[in-house]
């Protein structure tokens, strides 16, 4: 083959969410830092220009992340009763770590599907056009 066309079998986006590599090799680093995206895969050269998750990433974790925890500090309030300090010693690091541990394979998931998805922004014909009736087909 010549270079350039190369096979790639994609991993699921869910694998390479989790893996956070390349969505087309499955091998090349995502990350250039701890949320930078690296401007290419280091083993096939995916540009990763089309990636833009955007606030994505952050909203899910924060939801999942805030919804277990406060399950969690609800129950152990109702069962134990412990000291409010007991909370703060156990929630805030609760919430802060599992956003943290979470936000870089979610972030990494949702560029994988929007590679698998050829997600992109949307465009629409009629933008700026007068004489353009949808109703007209």
């Amino acid at each position: 083959m010549t270079p350039g066309h190369e096979f790639f079998d994609p991993p699921s986006p869910i694998v390479s969410g989790f893996r956070q590599r390349c969505p087309r090799c499955g091998e090349g680093k995502l990350f250039k830092g701890f949320l930078a995206l690296a401007p290419a895969c280091d083993h096939c050269g995916l540009d990763y220009g089309f990636a833009e998750p955007a606030d994505g990433p952050a909203f899910f974790v924060m939801s999942g992340v805030g919804i277990l925890v406060t399950f969690v500090f609800a129950w152990v309030e109702v069962v134990y009763r412990p000291p409010i300090w007991v909370h703060f010693v156990t929630v805030f690091p609760a919430m802060i770590l599992g956003c943290l541990a979470t936000l870089r394979p979610v972030k990494a998931w949702l560029v994988a599907s929007q590679f698998v998805n050829k997600a992109e922004e949307g465009k629409f014909e009629s933008l700026g056009r007068h004489d353009h009736d949808p109703r007209r087909l």
